[in-house]
């Protein structure tokens, strides 16, 4: 499928606090030697995009404060990680992050991740990962929740047999929705066998500040594994 048929409305603020000069200067000096090029075909190898060659590639989408995304870089060095984000600030924290941290094995995609899902090649990907999407919690929004059926076929596209699509909401609703769209979905298993399996955290999942914030609050987690058949 090519890019386009993964076009739809973008919903969601794109820019927030004004940023620092050095953050903005990175939009000009870093952030042309990471971003994923869409506007050309992608690789037949996505580890093409890195050197060196790494033994696979993950996506995170709406990486937010990129606290993950940077951690898994530095802890998985012979994975590639892209790194999609529409929010002017997300992506000055994950270039400032890089930048300090000085990871070669980051590539950032600044724009809807469904334009990114669309150009990827099939079978791509090792795992995805999609934590505290905006849940959407009004009724009449929920067509806007990034978790839909159809996004789930463009999803299993681009993950190889056996990756995974991991997900985390701290919304017992958007849970329940998304437990809801994989049953139905021809292309997905839950892995969980008990409890703990979604009350707790995958091993190597350190947290995010939201996750952080959200539990101060009294918001519980829900961590969510499923496994591309």
């Amino acid at each position: 499928m090519t890019t386009h048929e993964y076009q739809r409305a973008f919903f969601g603020r794109r820019k927030g606090k004004k940023l620092r000069p050095h953050q903005a200067a990175l939009f000009d000096t870093l952030l042309p030697r990471l971003a994923v090029a869409t506007g050309k075909a992608a690789p037949a190898d996505l580890r093409d995009l890195f050197a060196p060659a790494l033994d696979d590639v993950r996506l995170e989408i709406g990486f937010g404060g990129a606290e993950h995304l940077v951690a898994q870089a530095r802890e998985n060095p012979r994975s590639g990680f892209i790194g999609s984000d529409a929010f002017v600030n997300a992506m000055a924290k994950a270039l400032a992050a890089i930048e300090a941290q000085q990871l070669g094995n980051i590539r950032l995609y600044f724009g809807d991740a469904m334009q990114l899902i669309g150009w990827l090649p099939p079978g791509s990907l090792a795992r995805i990962d999609l934590l505290y999407p905006d849940p959407w919690p009004k009724r009449r929004h929920w067509k806007r929740r990034f978790i839909q059926d159809a996004t789930l076929i463009a999803l299993a596209r681009i993950l190889r047999r056996g990756g995974e699509l991991r997900f985390v909401t701290d919304i017992a609703d958007y849970a329940a929705w998304t437990l809801a769209c994989v049953a139905r979905s021809p292309d997905f298993d839950w892995t969980a066998e008990r409890a703990d399996d979604w009350r707790k955290a995958w091993d190597g999942f350190g947290g995010t500040r939201y996750e952080a914030k959200a539990k101060r609050e009294g918001r519980v987690p829900c961590y969510l594994i499923f496994r591309r058949k």
